[in-house]
């Protein structure tokens, strides 16, 4: 009986650490300190690894949060436009661009867009537009359940996120904005 009970324990501990192993994680260092996103592989498995391989090929370092709506959304991600200058200032093109790596086909899911989940940003009404840019909610918003690829959600740092610069009133649109310093994979 005790040889039973142990064995569980172990295949039980066992299989809690190859599932704690099998989780990997976005990091985002932000001006005012680390954001740990992870990543949602098993939701949305095309979308995490694109999202993987531009983080590994540094293509979000320097990038522009371009977008950042009060009580809704922090935005960034455009690795062809968002690129921050050393003067601070950034295209004013930032938000319209991609990657040079095809569209995604949407990944929809019923995770709700709650604070610090993570999405897949597109163009317009396009569901399957998705390519390099995401957005991180601040707050809920249930207008965007189940229409929009679900590919993160922050663990740890929000407030972080919080303190991201905002952008204008309506559009969300930044003049002078924050960037990703630096983002990797753990």
């Amino acid at each position: 009986m005790l040889k039973s009970f142990l064995a569980a324990v172990v295949l039980a501990a066992t299989t809690l650490s190859a599932a704690a192993a099998d989780k990997s994680y976005l990091m985002l260092k932000l001006k005012s300190g680390e954001v740990k996103i992870e990543l949602l592989k098993e939701v949305a498995p095309n979308h995490v690894a694109r999202i993987k391989a531009l983080t590994k090929a540094g293509k979000y370092d320097g990038i522009a949060w371009h977008r950042v709506m009060e009580g809704f959304m922090a935005q960034t991600g455009d690795v062809r436009y968002g690129r921050v200058a050393d003067d601070g200032s950034v295209s004013d093109r930032a938000g319209y661009g991609g990657s040079d790596m095809p569209d995604l086909k949407a990944e929809f899911s019923d995770i709700p867009f709650d604070r610090g989940i993570v999405g897949a940003a597109r163009g317009g009404n396009d569901i399957n537009s998705a390519n390099s840019q995401f957005f991180i909610m601040v707050e809920r918003n249930s207008g965007l359940d189940g229409s929009y690829t679900v590919w993160g959600r922050v663990v740890e740092g929000m407030p972080h996120v919080d303190n991201i610069k905002l952008g204008a009133r309506g559009s969300g649109i930044v003049t002078g904005p924050d960037k990703i310093i630096r983002a990797w994979i753990e």
